[in-house]
């Protein structure tokens, strides 16, 4: 066990509530530490429903193709904790050391003073105590849940991004588009711009009526830029003119949006050094793991018959179905196999609003509980779902076993999605790398 793990269980013990919205308790935390928030590099802030990931790796892909040096925030981690913070350095930053984290994790809690506070909130009042000790040219923060009381919530960044809004956690956000925009667009600062990806009507015009009483500039996808593929290549359009870029090395047409969001983003902000080469450059290097990542060599798929490819999505929600769908199809296009979903969720999901896009496109689903999620749901209730939706479902005991099924036709070379869950991705890439899972 890490030197920051075994902090984490007694952190924990100070408020066990995973999730409960509030800046109040990091007000109280930031004063304590003598308030880092208003000792950070630029902040670009990036909330959203999907793809908050995507546009935070594109983002700083960009800025250190020109050299820039980048803090980045981000959450959940996928197989260990210290993956939330990358300390920026020349040559792509670093995440932060364990012992780093752990000593501010110390810190914070003595500054605490044992009052309530949730892991999620002392992790980032520690990682913004990290960025504001080590100088920096950007920190891109990744919001956690929400946005309006989202404990990343404290900074005046010099933009805020909103990605793709759609259905997820309603139990904190709203049962409608327009109540979770709200939630999502109170990353909106006074006079600061605000760029956002494609949104549905109802979304938008939440964005747009809390940015004009805030009088932030909004620049909106559609509007003033527009993104996409034409002829192998990423077309990018706005006011200052056209950019014919490479496409994305990240897989997956939903990617065109991020990377036009990221793009709006450098062109709204105007960073002295990134240009066309820069931000092409940037759509070539980044990388974000377990968003329709294809894994190859390693000791899962040495359990596929030869030829079998092995795909991994975190995507855990009604839109991420729809997209994920989408892009397996136009992959089927191009190169025709058998598509099987190794699919684990948590009992917090609509497991139903994910696997119905996959209807007359997987050819069969396996299903199993995500190894050591206490709220992972019940495989068998997996598979009466994908049942419902006309896909023939089998559970598996294990990932193992999960993977012997999809590849128990020797006759068949298959295409095997593990999907539904980051907790699910996280342990699916700690196989696939040999090492051991951290963090709560």
């Amino acid at each position: 066990m890490s030197l920051s793990d075994a902090i984490l269980p007694r952190l924990t013990a100070l408020h066990p509530k995973v999730i409960d919205l509030s800046l109040d308790r990091m007000w109280r935390i930031l004063a304590a530490l003598g308030h880092p928030e208003r000792k950070l590099p630029p902040v670009i802030h990036v909330a959203g429903t999907n793809g908050k990931g995507s546009v935070t790796a594109f983002v700083r892909a960009m800025l250190e193709a020109a050299g820039k040096t980048v803090h980045v925030y981000t959450s959940p981690h996928l197989v260990r904790f210290h993956e939330r913070i990358r300390l920026g350095a020349p040559g792509g930053g670093q995440l932060i050391s364990d012992s780093m984290l752990a000593a501010l994790l110390e810190e914070c809690e003595a500054c605490n003073g044992g009052a309530p506070i949730t892991v999620f909130e002392i992790t980032t009042a520690a990682a913004l105590l990290a960025f504001s000790r080590h100088p920096a040219d950007y920190l891109v923060l990744e919001v956690g849940l929400g946005g309006r009381l989202d404990a990343t919530n404290v900074v005046d960044p010099v933009v805020s991004v909103i990605t793709m809004i759609d259905y997820d956690h309603r139990e904190f956000l709203g049962d409608t588009l327009g109540q979770i925009a709200a939630e999502k667009a109170g990353i909106i600062k006074p006079g600061r711009p605000c760029v956002t990806g494609v949104q549905s009507e109802e979304a938008l015009q939440v964005i747009e009526q809390t940015a004009a009483r805030r009088g932030a500039p909004l620049i909106v996808a559609g509007q003033e830029w527009q993104a996409f593929e034409q002829h192998g290549r990423l077309v990018y359009q706005d006011m200052q003119g056209l950019l014919d870029l490479p496409l994305p090395r990240l897989n997956g047409r939903f990617q065109i949006d991020n990377a036009g969001l990221a793009i709006a983003c450098m062109r709204t902000l105007d960073v002295p050094g990134v240009g066309e080469a820069e931000i092409g450059k940037g759509l070539l290097t980044a990388s974000w793991p377990a968003r329709l990542e294809r894994l190859d060599g390693g000791p899962l798929t040495a359990l596929l018959p030869q030829g079998s490819e092995l795909w991994l999505d975190g995507g855990h929600n009604e839109s991420a179905g729809r997209v994920l769908a989408a892009s397996l199809a136009e992959i089927e296009e191009r190169v025709s196999r058998p598509l099987i979903l190794i699919w684990g969720m948590l009992r917090t999901k609509d497991p139903a609003a994910f696997i119905r896009p996959f209807a007359g496109l997987a050819r069969r689903v396996i299903t199993l509980a995500i190894p050591g999620e206490a709220a992972a749901e019940d495989p068998t209730v997996l598979a009466a779902i994908a049942a419902e939706q006309g896909i023939e479902s089998e559970i598996a005991s294990s990932l193992a076993d999960a993977l012997e099924r999809a590849g128990s036709d020797a006759d068949l070379a298959p295409r095997v999605l593990i999907c539904g869950s980051l907790y699910l991705a996280g342990h699916v890439l700690a196989a696939h790398e040999g090492v051991v899972e951290t963090g709560p």
